[in-house]
């Protein structure tokens, strides 16, 4: 089945460019001119994939992604944003609501193809632990990696699919520390070059989600180390 991307983007010229950019690597796509545009799409359909513009008119990008992490029926979708902000504190906010990745503008169509392929990558289940049903428990929280689902006494938790993987990858292998740069090259791949200030963005979200059961206690801060998922 063909990898379908929504391209939410305001500006005719790049969506053009970027459409004939997805067409020519064999993506199916959906171009929209703004927000509202692609919030009623993904009312009807999910694609495989968001590219989503920062500067949009009336709903931005941040708020776009607010909305969509807020829909458990579409809050698993990866998004990379484009972005003409190429400050540190403007990519930790977009990271910091759910973005999964980001291209600055102006940027060259092989390296989007190429980010878009690396986070395609990253999100998609494991096929030997999809197959299986792998489910992962520890302290009450239970993780499911057919059903993409997380759980704590029944209960669904709703996750980004970065801080999914980051949950899953912890859950794998509690009571080890890791600092950054591992965790990094673990949940996000060492050909993806993202800062290590990126961790504890997505660690804090992770923990905002755990929050209400408690459970973010599970997510530890080692000291001059890094991380650490391990019970008090």
């Amino acid at each position: 089945m063909a990898t379908t991307i929504l391209v939410v983007e305001d500006d005719a010229a790049i969506r053009d460019m970027l459409c004939f950019s997805l067409r020519h690597a064999g993506f199916v796509y959906e171009p929209v001119a703004d927000a509202e545009q692609g919030l009623q799409w993904l009312g009807q359909s999910k694609p495989d994939l968001i590219l989503l513009d920062w500067m949009l008119p009336g709903i931005d990008g941040i708020e776009f992604i607010r909305r969509l992490r807020s829909n458990e029926y579409i809050a698993d979708i990866p998004v990379i944003m484009l972005t003409a902000k190429g400050e540190s504190d403007d990519l930790v906010k977009g990271f910091s609501v759910g973005a999964d990745d980001y291209v600055n503008k102006p940027f060259s169509p092989p390296e989007l193809i190429a980010r878009i392929k690396a986070l395609l990558r990253r999100c998609k289940p494991d096929d030997s632990a999809s197959a299986s049903g792998q489910q992962l428990s520890f302290a009450g929280l239970d993780l499911d990696t057919q059903s993409h689902r997380v759980t704590i006494d029944g209960k669904r938790i709703d996750l980004g699919p970065t801080e999914f993987r980051l949950l899953h990858f912890f859950m794998k292998t509690p009571e080890r520390a890791y600092s950054r740069g591992q965790v990094l090259d673990q949940v996000w791949g060492d050909t993806v070059y993202i800062e290590e200030r990126t961790v504890d963005v997505h660690i804090r979200r992770l923990r905002k989600a755990l929050e209400p059961t408690g459970h973010d206690r599970l997510v530890q801060t080692v000291r001059g180390v890094g991380y650490r998922f391990a019970e008090d």
